[in-house]
């Protein structure tokens, strides 16, 4: 590379990484600065853009899969690796955080927690996640994995696994990897069932929550249940 350019690329990922500090970057330009991490000699501005178009977003890029990154065009199984442990370190970083801190204390844990784990999902996924008396969660046991459009639930094994863990509550969290970005009128059925369930053992529902296109949908929030 001519020493101009190299240049270039010093100066511009320095400049990347004091808007970083200063808390100003863009999505896409908080992906480029951890593209070169793992791409120290290129101008990875056009890869960070292009991964953010072919995946949808910031959090759809770190959850997709190793297989699926490295189908676009830049993207070595080393960089694929890469953004997975970056994932792998969110989602252990915001489940140490519920596990010491009640769900409500800060609400944008759990739901980043949400979509570091559900975003990107090529089919229906669904989470419930076990709290203890004091809404700190125990464990997050994948329930079901469905469709593209659809994921099974059982209300009477989450009542199970609840009583095994001496759970005093639990969040349902499912995804969308179609653009339908809101709860289905089966959604709502059946977690009004789930609800029923666990109300004769004295475990409450604290919350369902919808991953969808990047956001965090809450039928708690929405008066849904």
């Amino acid at each position: 590379m001519p020493e101009r350019d190299e240049n270039f690329y010093t100066g511009h990922r320095e400049r990347l990484r004091e808007k970083f500090l200063s808390n100003q970057l863009a999505d896409y330009e908080k992906l480029e600065l951890l593209l070169g991490y793992a791409i120290p000699r290129r101008d990875v501005r056009p890869l960070a853009r292009s991964l953010v178009k072919e995946f949808g977003g910031f959090y759809q890029v770190l959850t997709a899969s190793v297989d699926d990154l490295v189908k676009v065009k830049g993207v070595g199984r080393n960089t694929a690796i890469f953004l997975k442990v970056v994932q792998q370190m969110m989602q252990i970083g915001y489940m140490g955080q519920l596990k010491e801190s009640p769900v409500f204390h800060d609400e944008k844990i759990l739901h980043n927690y949400c979509r570091v784990v559900l975003s990107g999902k090529q089919v229906e996924e669904l989470h419930v996640l076990y709290l203890d008396t004091n809404l700190k969660m125990i464990a997050d046991d994948v329930h079901t994995t469905g469709t593209v459009d659809t994921s099974a639930i059982y209300p009477r094994e989450i009542a199970r696994r609840a009583l095994q863990l001496n759970a005093r509550s639990i969040v349902i969290a499912h995804n969308h990897p179609t653009s339908v970005n809101s709860f289905s009128t089966e959604d709502v059925a059946v977690t009004t069932q789930v609800k029923m369930v666990l109300a004769t053992l004295d475990i409450a529902l604290y919350d369902h929550l919808l991953v969808a296109n990047d956001s965090v949908y809450s039928m708690r929030a929405m008066h849904l249940i």
